[in-house]
């Protein structure tokens, strides 16, 4: 388990790499639910994610001997985009693998910030030969499986803890598990009483088969939302989710894109589908919790182009295009 004082600590190291990002009430989005909505965004850190806070985490606790021989990370994207920028920043080479279905925007900042891509057919075969230069020698920047990048995505939720007004629930995305297993370190030592949601979407849904099953297990990952699809979670995180989180739940993915379109109509922000699956959980949080309910939100990336949710999102929104309304 990773506690409070890690999280301040790695709040310390990367202050001055990262932005804070803001925490604001969305009128939009309580209209929309019906409750009081603060959202976390996090869609405005450098890189385009929340993946940031832990990439730099650890590449701040590198020898000499390994900023020298570089770092290697595996990635559906938002993790690879944040590694090779800020190893960039860093002076650190970095190489990252991605699976072909990564998105094209995705593996283009990736390699315009100077890491070497490596694409594979699927995320297994990432993970795969992520592992292989692992052991030829470069050092792993996991996504999830590592105790300091957890660390440094929970920077999140010391923030929003010390950002928001009054929250009684607060919705969180998972692909690996590293950003809510942060997060609910994070609001479990500073805000006990707040209950943590994790979301997931159908075809990648890890977690919640590692929490039926009562460990990690492998996966078959069957999805469009490539930032969420994990093969499996790893200990930690497991461990983290099933004693912290209150309780994971599955969307449609169908809806976490059409999440996308309600974030840019009455939010008025550009978020990932990856994000948007929040607003389709936030309605079954709130069936469950009531009107008295005060939900944050944090909103985890904006690294999806309109192209890309227009040609995986079904249906344009409305009638002309994702922006209308807003």
């Amino acid at each position: 388990m990773i506690g409070v004082e890690e999280l301040e600590a790695a709040a310390a190291r990367i202050a001055g790499h990262v932005v804070r990002t803001p925490t604001l009430p969305s009128p939009g989005l309580s209209a929309l639910l019906g409750v009081p909505v603060t959202v976390k965004l996090e869609l405005l850190q450098r890189s385009g994610s929340f993946k940031a806070r832990g990439a730099v985490a650890k590449l701040l606790t590198l020898t000499g001997e390994q900023r020298a021989a570089g770092v290697v990370a595996v990635s559906g994207g938002n993790h690879g985009v944040a590694v090779a920028e800020m190893s960039a920043a860093l002076g650190v080479r970095a190489t990252v693998v991605m699976p072909q279905a990564a998105p094209a925007r995705s593996v283009a900042k990736a390699r315009a910030a100077g890491a070497d891509v490596r694409l594979t057919p699927t995320m297994a075969e990432a993970f795969a030969l992520m592992e292989r230069l692992e052991a030829e020698g470069l050092t792993l920047l996991h996504p999830f499986a590592d105790p300091v990048v957890i660390a440094g995505q929970g920077t999140v939720g010391l923030e929003l803890h010390e950002d928001a007004d009054d929250l009684t629930d607060v919705l969180v995305s998972i692909g690996g598990g590293g950003l809510i297993a942060g997060v609910a370190a994070a609001l479990r030592a500073r805000r006990p009483g707040v209950r943590v949601w994790g979301v997931e979407t159908v075809g990648a849904d890890a977690m919640s088969q590692a929490l039926t099953h009562g460990g990690p297990v492998q996966v078959d990952v069957d999805t469009r939302i490539t930032t969420l699809g994990a093969p499996t979670v790893s200990p930690l995180t497991y461990t983290m989710v099933r004693d912290l989180v209150d309780e994971v739940l599955v969307v449609p993915e169908a809806d976490a894109f059409a999440g996308v379109r309600e974030l840019a109509e009455h939010a008025k922000v550009w978020a990932e589908p990856a994000a948007g699956c929040l607003l389709p959980a936030a309605r079954r949080v709130l069936a469950k919790t009531g009107d008295e309910t005060r939900l944050g939100l944090v909103i985890c990336g904006g690294n999806a182009s309109v192209e890309d949710v227009m040609a995986y999102g079904g249906q344009p929104p409305l009638s002309l295009s994702p922006f209308s309304g807003g």
